[in-house]
């Protein structure tokens, strides 16, 4: 296939090219399950319409510590013609992600005739009147829906870290 230099030059062209349009704020539990409602503007590569899918990432973090060596688990991210092998080569080799359960339900889908960036403005105007703060608005050129969605999960895992470390400190796991 491609040597590693090439995977990762692919992997981070795919990975700038998808946008976190609206984020949130709040963090992940540090044990149990969070979900991460969103939407995900796309446009449609057979003609000029964009695609509104509404979701849900569940994380699940282990109840109890278990070894590092556990591998991340990621269902129902990429579809058919996703390329899900430039991901597990990026979660192999950079990702410290073990013990953690990642599942993506996709929604409701519609599609609008507008273009994306017209998109994002409807659903940002929406949320906004709806005082909504924990649904988030991604966007992504066709076919990398699922590079996406890992990129928005692991934005949350990584800014949550701080505040789950305190709680495990709190907790008594950690000095």
């Amino acid at each position: 296939m491609f040597n590693e230099f090439e995977q990762e030059r692919i992997f981070r062209r795919m990975w700038d090219a998808v946008r976190i349009e609206r984020g949130v704020s709040y963090s992940l539990f540090t044990f149990g399950d969070s979900d991460l409602p969103y939407f995900l503007v796309t446009p449609r590569s057979d003609d000029d319409t964009v695609r509104i899918r509404q979701g849900q990432i569940t994380i699940s973090r282990a109840r109890i510590i278990t070894p590092d060596s556990m591998r991340p688990e990621l269902r129902d991210f990429f579809e058919e013609n996703d390329d899900g092998g430039l991901v597990d080569f990026l979660m192999a080799r950079s990702a410290a992600f073990s013990n953690l359960k990642l599942k993506n339900q996709r929604g409701t889908e519609r599609i609008v005739t507008d273009t994306v960036q017209e998109a994002v403005d409807r659903l940002n105007k929406q949320l906004d009147a709806e005082e909504e703060d924990h649904m988030a608005i991604l966007s992504a050129p066709a076919g990398l829906a699922g590079v996406a969605l890992l990129k928005y999960a692991t934005q949350r895992i990584t800014d949550s870290a701080a505040d789950n470390l305190n709680e495990l400190r709190e907790r008594g796991f950690l000095p």
